[in-house]
Order: C-alpha cells, then sequence, then structure tokens
C-alpha cells in the first residue's frame, strides 16, 4: 500500500512539473545572454525584469517613455500589435522591427534583443567632448508615478509613503529618504499632474525631487574651473548626450593672470577670498543659466516640444566640478593662503559633495561633486584628466600633459602612477610674449616659415586660408590680427629653430640680418617680423629674443617636470613610452611634431604624441554619467605617487639642461628622422656663455 501511494504521488508530482513545463515560454535576452522562464502573457519587461536583464524604462511599463524597445528574433513569439503602441506619442518613435517591451507579451519561446539605446547601462553618446566608452550608469534616476486617488475614508497613508509604497511596487526602489525640500512641492505636482508624478531618486534609494506628471528628461552639468577659462557641459543622464556646452573667461583674471597672484591678492587684501569666491559662483551660476537656456532653445524646436516639460534650472539634478587644487578650495570658500606656501597643504584631498545651495547656485535640487585633489599643486582637474586618460587602465607607459599655467603631469601605467605640477607661467598662454593675446579672432594660430627665403606665412582664428592666398587679405579685412596666440606662439619659436634663426641655445642667431630682411637689430639682439610691413617696427607683429627667453622658461620647466618623473619611475628611454598625450585648452591645439622640435615632451616617435583636448573637462563628464567612474577615480588617486617639483634638488639640474632646443644634452634620433635639423651656428671661444637679451627686465 505505501508503495503505491508513492509511486501515484510521483507520478502526479511529474504530470504537475509536465503540465507547468507546458506552459510556461523561455525567454532569452541578448546581448547578455541571459534568459528566463515565464508564463505565457508576461510582458516582455517584465521578463527583463526576472532575469535581471538590463532593459531601461523610465514611466514604470506605462507605455509612456519609449526606453524598452526590444528587437524580437521571431515577431510571431509574442503577441500583435498593441493599443499601448499603436496610440504611442512619445519622443522616442518606435523604430522598424522593434516593439515595446511594456506592451509585448510573450507566447512561446524567442531571443530577444536589447538595443545599446534601450539598456539602462548605455553607451554614453559623444558630442563637444570626448568621454570615451563608458557606461551610462548616472547617480539619478526618474521614475513615474500615479498615486492614488484619495478619498474621505481611504487609509492611504501621507505622500510621502505612498510616493514609498509605488517605488518599491513598481520599481522594487526601497525609498530610505526624502528631501525635506521636496516634501511641500509633492501636492501640488499631484494636483497639477492629476495625481501622476515623476520623481528623481538619488543612489537608487533617496528621493531628491519631484515634477508634475510624466517626464522623462533629466539633465546633470559637469564644469572644468580653469584659471583661465571656465568650460560647462549640460548632460543628459538617461543617455550621457551632451546638450549643450560653453565656455568663459574665469572672471578671477582681474585678480591676477596666474594662481600665485591670486593667492597673493588674498594675503594682501583682508576678505580677498570672499572676492574670489563669489566671482567663480557667479560664474557658475550663470553658466548653468546659459547652459539650460541653450537646451530650452533646442527643445522649442522639437516636433514634440509643447508636450515635454520646460528645461529649466529644476531639470539640472546633478553636478560636477574639477579644478586645480586653488580653485577647487575658492569654490568651496576655503581659504587658499596654504597652498601659496610650502607644504602646500589642502584643506582635503578626498571627493566633496555639497548641496548645490551651499555654493550658491540656482539648482533647487542639485548635489555638486568636486573631484578628489591629488597634491597641493595637482588637483581634481588632474584627476579628471586621469579618468578619461586612464593611465591607470594602461598596461603601456603613458605620458599625459595638461599644459597651462600650471603644468600637470600624469606619468605611469596600471602598476604605478607618478604625478607631479611644474611651473611653466602664462608664457604658453601669450602672456609675457610682446605680440602675444589669448585664443580669440584674428590671433595668429599657425605658422610656417620657407626655409629658402626665410618668408613666412600664418593662419588667424577666423580664416581657414594662409596668409599667401590671394584672398587671405579679403577675407580678413575685418579681423584685427593683433598678436600671437599659443599655439602660434609654439610653431613660430619651431619654425625659427627649423629655418635655422635660431640656436640650440634660444639666441636669434647674428647672421640672420644677412639672410633676410625680416630679421632686424633690435639693442643688442635680434628679432624677427612676423607679420605686417610698417616702417615702424613697433606697427607690426614682431618675435623678439625676451620673447624665445619666455618660451625656453616655460618649456624648460615643463620638460624638466617630465624628466623628472621619468627618474623617479626609472623609464628615462622615450621608446619605452607608450603614448604622449597633451591635454588642456592649450595642448589641445600643439602641434606634436613643434612640442617635439621645442622639447616639450622627450623624444618618442611623432606618431606617439596627440592631442586630446579638454581631457579634464571630459573627466568630469564621466563622473557625472556613471557612479562607477567616481569610485574608480576615488581609488585611483589613492595610489597615485605625488612628486613635489618645488623640493627635489634634482629638478633644478634638469631645468637647465631642458633650456636647449630641442634640448641641451639629450639626443633626438626620433626628431631628426622627422624633420630636418640645423647645424648649429659656429661661434668663436667663449661666445654665447652668457645669455642676455640686451634688454634689462625690471626688478620683481
Amino acid at each position: 500500500m505505501q508503495q503505491a501511494a508513492l509511486r501515484s504521488a510521483v507520478a502526479v508530482a511529474a504530470l504537475a512539473w509536465k503540465a507547468d513545463a507546458m506552459s510556461s515560454v523561455r525567454v532569452e535576452f541578448a546581448p547578455s545572454g541571459l534568459s528566463v522562464s515565464v508564463e505565457p502573457g508576461t510582458t516582455v519587461l517584465d521578463a527583463a525584469r526576472t532575469a535581471g536583464a538590463d532593459l531601461d524604462s523610465t514611466c514604470g511599463g506605462r507605455g509612456l517613455c519609449g526606453r524598452c524597445q526590444i528587437v524580437p528574433t521571431r515577431p510571431d513569439a509574442l503577441t500583435s500589435w498593441a493599443s499601448t503602441e499603436a496610440d504611442y506619442t512619445g519622443r522616442r518613435p518606435i523604430l522598424d522591427g522593434q516593439r515595446l517591451g511594456c506592451a509585448a507579451q510573450v507566447c512561446s519561446d524567442v531571443v530577444v534583443e536589447i538595443p545599446a539605446a534601450s539598456q539602462v547601462h548605455k553607451q554614453v553618446v559623444r558630442k563637444a567632448v570626448d568621454v570615451g566608452d563608458i557606461d551610462v550608469d548616472p547617480l539619478v534616476r526618474l521614475h513615474y508615478i500615479e498615486l492614488p486617488k484619495a478619498e474621505l475614508d481611504s487609509e492611504l497613508g501621507g505622500l510621502s509613503e505612498q510616493i514609498g509604497a509605488a517605488l518599491l511596487a513598481d520599481y522594487d526602489i526601497t525609498m530610505a529618504h526624502l528631501d525635506a525640500a521636496v516634501l511641500p512641492l509633492i501636492a501640488p505636482a499631484a494636483k497639477r499632474g492629476e495625481n501622476a508624478i515623476t520623481v528623481a531618486v538619488r543612489h537608487g534609494r533617496d528621493v531628491c525631487a519631484v515634477y508634475p506628471g510624466y517626464v522623462d528628461r533629466a539633465f546633470g552639468v559637469a564644469v572644468d574651473v580653469g584659471s583661465t577659462t571656465v568650460a560647462g557641459h549640460l548632460v543628459d543622464l538617461a543617455t550621457g548626450e551632451v546638450v549643450a556646452s560653453n565656455g568663459v573667461m574665469n572672471p578671477q583674471i582681474r585678480f591676477g593672470d596666474d594662481l600665485m597672484s591670486r593667492v597673493s591678492y588674498v594675503m594682501m587684501n583682508p576678505g580677498g577670498e570672499i572676492e574670489l569666491t563669489r566671482s567663480i559662483r557667479t560664474a557658475l551660476d550663470t553658466m548653468i543659466d546659459v547652459l539650460v537656456g541653450q537646451a530650452a532653445d533646442d527643445q522649442t524646436t522639437h516636433h514634440d516640444a509643447a508636450e515635454q516639460r520646460p528645461i529649466d534650472r529644476s531639470s539640472v539634478l546633478d553636478m560636477t566640478i574639477v579644478g586645480n587644487p586653488i580653485m577647487h578650495h575658492v569654490i568651496l570658500g576655503i581659504d587658499p593662503t596654504p597652498l601659496g606656501q610650502a607644504p602646500f597643504l589642502l584643506a582635503t584631498d578626498s571627493a566633496v559633495t555639497v548641496d548645490a545651495s551651499d555654493l550658491e547656485l540656482d539648482a533647487p535640487f542639485a548635489k555638486v561633486y568636486l573631484l578628489p585633489c591629488i597634491a597641493g599643486h595637482v588637483g581634481a582637474d588632474t584627476a579628471g584628466a586621469i579618468l578619461a586618460e586612464g593611465p591607470h587602465r594602461c598596461d603601456d607607459l603613458q605620458l599625459l600633459v595638461d599644459v597651462g599655467t600650471n603644468a600637470e603631469i600624469v606619468f605611469g601605467n596600471s602598476a604605478h602612477v607618478l604625478a607631479a605640477s611644474s611651473p611653466t607661467g602664462p608664457a604658453f598662454e601669450g602672456a609675457q610674449i610682446s605680440a602675444g593675446m589669448r585664443a580669440t579672432a584674428g590671433a595668429i594660430e599657425r605658422v610656417r616659415i620657407d626655409r629658402e627665403t626665410l618668408e613666412p606665412r600664418i593662419k588667424v582664428i577666423g580664416s581657414d586660408l594662409w596668409s599667401d592666398d590671394p584672398s587671405f587679405d579679403m577675407e580678413t579685412r575685418k579681423l584685427d590680427i593683433a598678436g600671437i596666440c599659443g599655439s602660434g606662439i609654439i610653431e613660430v619659436m619651431g619654425e625659427l629653430y627649423l629655418a635655422g634663426l635660431l640656436d640650440v641655445d634660444g639666441t636669434m642667431r647674428s647672421d640672420g640680418p644677412s639672410k633676410s630682411s625680416r630679421v632686424f637689430a633690435d639693442g643688442r639682439t635680434y628679432s624677427y617680423r612676423l607679420f605686417g610691413n610698417s616702417d615702424d617696427p613697433a606697427e607690426n607683429i614682431n618675435v623678439t629674443q625676451d620673447d624665445v627667453r619666455a618660451i625656453q622658461l616655460a618649456k624648460a620647466a615643463l620638460r624638466a617636470g617630465i624628466d623628472l618623473l621619468c627618474e623617479h619611475a626609472g623609464r628615462t628611454d622615450p621608446n619605452g613610452i607608450g603614448s604622449v598625450r597633451l591635454a588642456g585648452a592649450f595642448g589641445a591645439h600643439i602641434d606634436p611634431l613643434y612640442a617635439k622640435v621645442l622639447g616639450l615632451v622627450p623624444d618618442v616617435p611623432v606618431a606617439k604624441v596627440a592631442s586630446v583636448g579638454n581631457a579634464a573637462g571630459a573627466g568630469a563628464v564621466r563622473a557625472l554619467v556613471s557612479a562607477a567612474q567616481r569610485a574608480e577615480i576615488e581609488d585611483a588617486v589613492r595610489r597615485v605617487e605625488k612628486i613635489e617639483t618645488a623640493t627635489e634638488p634634482r629638478f633644478q639640474e634638469l631645468f637647465v639642461s631642458a633650456m636647449g632646443f630641442p634640448h641641451t644634452s639629450e639626443p633626438t634620433p626620433n626628431l631628426a628622422t622627422e624633420t630636418a635639423l640645423p647645424v648649429a651656428q659656429a661661434r668663436a671661444a667663449g661666445e654665447g656663455a652668457r645669455q642676455r637679451t640686451g634688454r634689462r627686465r625690471r626688478p620683481t
């Protein structure tokens, strides 16, 4: 009897299992390979959630957002086109061959492809700033909620509790906190949205904003605060797309061209740090307004703009900032004077997160994340550049140089990364150069000098023509060609050297006037007339011996810092360096060949030298759209070895050796194969031992 009962029970269980197997269907998701068995009639979105597949949805499966589009390999394995899809009018049109995962139900076994645009951790879209390939994983996400209609005898709990219940039921999110500033906004939002609201959730647990009705776009702002310029980007947090960009001069320039001048201003003027802080915060707030305005203007041209919530300051939910240590401290309202003298102590080298309102920024729902600093002269901008270019992710050695008033240098690979700062000064940006100017319309940005005639050709910002083009004068007639910007300065120095008018030690050669009328005596030295034909030399754009010396000092400081890091790493052979990356607003426009001619970088093959643009800003964007990127850079900077050039005795020796073009003592065999190098001028014994400019400098 017992055996018969046991056999009967087994048979019943087997029949039940068989019936269950026959009633379930298998869904496999590509490209992840995840699969799940579900009941027929289950939506693809629910199946994806059960399987843990990466399928996006902001509206909670209500057919509003269009983010959950999928591609079935067998269309007949899904139910036919649903009314939700037929009536869909969202901002993202349903593409041919695709279905809404929230509407399409599974009928039989099927493989479903989730396109990149429908993935939660989708690849970032690049525009205006190159952030590389990363997964978009913002700290703040939007979720659409339909609140139950309250009746007199209903026991629904408070609105905050209703939001918590809806998040748990619809999105499996356990709300941990709802910002106090959001609480009084819930009822008005629910009334305007007829009980439908969209909430923003930070860190997957904290409600930080609320909007009436359905909203599917939230934004963040990434800013690189440089000593000269401030560059900002407005980014769609869900897609990673940069939708607006803007750049302005740093208003602190009125307190001094370089950082130490601004620190000196604070030291000599009580309350000066308050002025510095107020000026940069005002600039940041204005930038938010400009970026939001640009995006709002673009929105009004969109075909369904009337159906979208207007983009305004409340649309900005997150913000990241990078900057050098002094900018970092000033933005936070921290006295920067300790950074102006040894031992250059940072108030903190950790990442900092504050409310936007704490920085006097009008973005009511936003928090601001400042990337970590590395050392007293190596700041969050360098951290951003490291995050963007990834020396810590490379097996090959990478040399990363952000060329500016202070040059930040990073050298290493995944095994060991070193960083330092060199005081190059503002010469590369046009300051301290007799005809130097900022990179604006009319500035000379490209230079070529004929090796035989020694006649120059130039290009200026605002025109694509070289000056020997017959149409050049006509096209540039409205431009004031008044000086040379940074890239032009680098090129004219390189061309003067390659044309044999500058010697290795940076001296204007005395035989220059015999070769060209453009070389003329200027006191006890010589100058070169680059542009203009006036009989009065002062009315032309000239390159003087003092200009050459200013560039020599700047480039020697930069090169000495590089050589110092190479020595500390024990890797002094240029051929062992895998890549050299020139970053920054100025570095982005340096021709790699001329960087080598001047000796700004070691003698690696020129093919390994590249300009990478605003790497610091790209790092700020990466940190804005990815929580993983924030964790990565916080970990990476803790492992960076800091080298302080100001306290390194070897730095001065390397500085002196780097004064020559391309270098006083290091051979340049790679460069010799890439361009024709001039022969040094023969000199009498003792001549040139003492380098003088013929002009007496004012005492400082």
